[in-house]
C-alpha cells in the first residue's frame, strides 16, 4: 500500500473514546519497547507519526492512526515492563483486554517480538490469545537488522518453536531502519482486509 495520508486521530484510554467511524483496525501488540511505534512510522513512511522512545513503557494509551481514510493502525500499550507499579500494569492490561475483546472493527492483531531474544511468557500468552481468536497469526520479528544472517536464521527458528507456530502462521523479519519486511507486512494486512 502506498501511504500518502496518515494521522493520529485519538489516544484512547477507554472504549468510549474509540473512533466510531467503522474503519477496520489492524492492531500491534508486543512487549514494551519492541518497536510497535517504529513499525507504524515505517509502514506509513512518516518518522514522527507515532512517537518513539528508547525508554520502555512510553505508550500508555491505545493510539489510533487513520491511514488513507481506509483503516486504522492501532498502537497498543506494551506489556512486560517492570518499572511501573502493579496498579499501572493492571490498568494497561485491562485497557488492552477491553480493546481486544470488544472492538468489532478489529480485523487483525500483529504480534511483535524482538528478533534478538527468545519470546517471553507474555509473548507466548499473547500469541495463544491471538491464535484462538483469529486463527493464523502474523508475527513480526523487529530489530532484525541488528543480527548477522546466521544469527537471525537461528533466532527465527527459536521464535517459531517457542511460540509453537503452525505452518499457516507467518513470521516476518522486520527492520524499521532498513525497511526489511515492510512489503510483506503490508501484503498480509491487505489480505486480511480482503484487498
Amino acid at each position: 500500500m502506498q501511504v500518502h495520508q496518515a494521522e493520529i486521530i485519538i489516544s484512547a484510554v477507554s472504549r468510549a473514546q474509540y473512533p466510531p467511524n467503522g474503519l477496520p483496525d489492524i492492531a500491534f501488540a508486543g512487549r514494551s519497547n519492541v518497536g510497535k511505534s517504529s513499525i507504524i512510522n515505517k509502514l506509513c513512511n512518516r518518522k514522527g507519526l507515532a512517537r518513539t522512545s528508547s525508554k520502555p513503557g512510553k505508550t500508555a494509551t491505545i493510539n489510533f492512526y487513520e491511514i488513507e481514510k481506509q483503516l486504522h493502525l492501532v498502537d497498543l500499550p506494551g506489556y512486560g515492563f517492570a518499572r511501573v507499579s502493579k496498579g499501572e500494569k493492571k490498568k494497561w492490561h485491562d485497557m488492552i483486554e477491553e480493546y481486544l475483546t470488544n472492538r468489532h472493527q478489529l480485523q487483525m492483531v500483529i504480534l511483535m517480538v524482538d528478533a534478538r531474544h527468545k519470546p517471553s511468557d507474555d509473548d507466548v500468552g499473547m500469541f495463544d490469545w491471538i491464535k484462538n481468536c483469529q486463527g493464523a497469526v502474523l508475527v513480526v520479528a523487529t530489530k532484525s537488522d541488528k543480527l548477522k544472517p546466521k544469527e537471525l536464521e537461528k533466532n527465527i527458528l527459536t521464535i517459531r518453536e517457542t511460540l509453537k507456530m503452525d505452518d499457516e502462521d507467518i513470521l516476518v523479519p522486520f527492520s524499521s531502519e532498513t525497511g526489511l519486511g515492510k512489503g510483506v507486512v503490508w501484503k498480509v494486512i491487505e489480505e486480511a482486509l480482503g484487498q
